[in-house]
């Protein structure tokens, strides 16, 4: 992805917050127990920076556990969709790269479908000014599961439509996914959640809309392919719901 293609996809969520916000999925009560186990650590009292909290899908869990969190967003329209869910919750403007937090003020961090819009070069030394000596740095993706057969399928259909490799049918092993999260170097805990949601297809298509890789396009041709899947999907499943399926990729990274 090109410097200007990786700003441009990651500000078009900004014109997209609220369909954003009404269909994208939300995490599983086990990706919090995991986490909490990870870090060895109770949410509850635990003062948490949720870096790239869009909407605040994320932040609404952690404080559901008890956590004090701060949201950190870069984007205004998501920043204000925040803001009218979350009226209550401190949001400060910013982004992984340059925190606008204090040092040694958290206990956790975390980020939600958003790590990879950082500069690992960046945000990994800016996570450690702002964790605690005993802090952590928590990392996760909502990632479509492939090995189900209509989903695979629907991916390489986007892939095609976007111009993009179809994503892998494989996990990178955990060496390569620290790796490539860029956290090598610190110590790295793994673990994966397998859940799903059942939504109207009409959700499911909003969700998918919502993404960058579609959200940059031409608004007509996202639409008419759009059309197209409610369509083909509508023959799959006559009434009007579909069953979508994740696997939660969680890495929790602390000091050596």
């Amino acid at each position: 992805m090109s410097a200007v293609s990786r700003v441009a996809r990651s500000e078009s969520f900004n014109s997209a917050a609220a369909q954003y916000a009404a269909n994208r999925p939300s995490y599983p009560p086990a990706l919090l127990d995991a986490v909490e186990e990870l870090t060895g650590q109770p949410l509850a009292g635990s003062r948490v920076a949720d870096v790239g909290a869009g909407t605040g899908i994320a932040t609404v869990l952690l404080r559901e556990r008890g956590a004090d969190v701060v949201a950190v967003e870069p984007g205004g329209g998501m920043a204000a969709q925040f803001r009218r869910a979350l009226p209550g919750v401190p949001l400060v403007r910013g982004d992984g790269n340059a925190l606008p937090l204090p040092d040694a003020s958290c206990d956790l961090i975390t980020y939600a479908q958003s790590w990879h819009w950082t500069d690992t070069e960046r945000s990994v030394p800016e996570a450690l000014r702002v964790l605690r000596p005993d802090g952590a740095l928590a990392l996760w993706w909502n990632i479509s599961a492939l090995d189900v057969p209509w989903i695979a399928a629907q991916d390489e259909r986007l892939a095609r439509f976007c111009g993009a490799e179809p994503s892998p049918a494989a996990r990178p092993d955990d060496t390569r996914a620290v790796r490539i999260a860029g956290l090598s170097g610190l110590r790295v805990a793994r673990r994966q959640v397998r859940w799903s949601r059942t939504v109207p297809l009409e959700t499911h298509l909003a969700n998918i809309g919502s993404h960058s890789a579609l959200l940059v396009l031409d608004r007509a041709r996202s639409r008419a392919f759009l059309a197209d899947e409610h369509t083909r999907l509508r023959e799959d499943f006559p009434d009007g719901t579909v069953e979508e399926t994740y696997l939660v990729d969680l890495l929790v990274a602390t000091r050596s």
